[in-house]
């Protein structure tokens, strides 16, 4: 049976205290933080929030939506898929954080509210890896071609070759380790943030990827599995053009969700090459960007899981 690449279902978390993480900060360059007050910045990041899932409902997508409680400060939160990945068999994998105050958004409420809606037949626990400082932070770390069984991942702090084995071993995935800096040498933190891989298409930043044996493996491995591909420069990497995701509304139709930000960014011949693929969306996140380090991607975590 082959799986579909995007998925039918998304599950979300609205924020109860977003902001600028400083235990995060040293491995993520797309961070910054200025002098707002943490309450502008919280209020701004859910009225973000808010309007990105009335717009997702409003081209037909299913957003499950999970409340994040603010009685324990958890900046990140918003960002579920580092944590937490759904599977087309049912699997649910629970994955290993760098930061500690990122371990404690493992919700075993979130787990059950997937569970009420969604068929889980397996939780896959990593995160007793973080006792090894072995880290693998889910969908960040991990860019999975779900009808083709094959997981990419650069190596960073957050994403340990070990722990990327045992989990595609245990998915029974082909993994594809690589390298991939920024302009000044630093580890791209998240494969994510670097690639995003659709039905049909593959838009990556190859200029980041130094060896030549790395772009022929992974440009060989795209050719395989019949995929276009759309080189993004540094430039449009640091808008969060390769932190898009590709899913279906409830008619089935393809939807390539991006950030307004990373949409600005591309050229025409990128958005016709992937808009014959997907319809493409923007969505205006800038706070989130700035302070959170990420985009729309790692904003959601695709539920794959057949419905109950």
């Amino acid at each position: 049976m082959k799986f579909s690449q995007a998925p039918s279902s998304v599950l979300m978390v609205r924020p109860g205290s977003f902001g600028f993480n400083s235990q995060t900060a040293a491995s993520n360059a797309f961070q910054s933080d200025h002098s707002e007050s943490a309450e502008e910045i919280s209020n701004r990041a859910l009225m973000e929030f808010d309007r990105m899932v009335s717009t997702l409902k409003a081209h037909d997508v299913d957003v499950i939506i999970a409340n994040d409680l603010a009685a324990t400060h958890k900046p990140d939160a918003i960002f579920p898929n580092n944590w937490i990945s759904f599977h087309p068999d049912g699997r649910v994998i629970l994955y290993p954080m760098m930061a500690e105050n990122r371990r404690l958004e493992r919700d075993s409420t979130v787990i059950d509210l997937v569970k009420s809606k969604f068929q889980v037949t397996q939780i896959l626990d990593f995160s007793n890896r973080e006792k090894e400082n072995q880290f693998l932070e889910g969908t960040g770390s991990v860019v999975f071609d779900y009808p083709n069984r094959i997981a990419y991942a650069c190596r960073s702090v957050r994403t340990h070759e070990e722990v990327f084995q045992d989990l595609c071993r245990e998915l029974g995935y082909h993994g594809v380790l690589f390298n991939a800096v920024d302009e000044s040498g630093h580890p791209i933190y998240h494969t994510n943030v670097l690639m995003c891989v659709g039905t049909n298409v593959v838009v990556i930043c190859l200029d980041a990827i130094k060896s030549d044996d790395d772009q022929e493996n992974l440009l060989s491995s795209f050719a395989r599995t019949d995929h276009r591909v759309v080189a993004i420069s540094y430039d449009q990497l640091r808008s969060f053009a390769g932190n898009m995701i590709e899913v279906l509304t409830k008619s089935g139709e393809p939807v390539m969700l991006i950030s307004q930000k990373a949409f600005k960014s591309l050229l025409p011949g990128q958005i016709d090459a992937i808009s014959k693929q997907s319809i493409m969306l923007p969505l205006k996140i800038e706070t989130i960007e700035q302070y959170g380090g990420g985009s729309v991607r790692c904003m959601v975590a695709g539920l794959f899981n057949k419905k109950l």
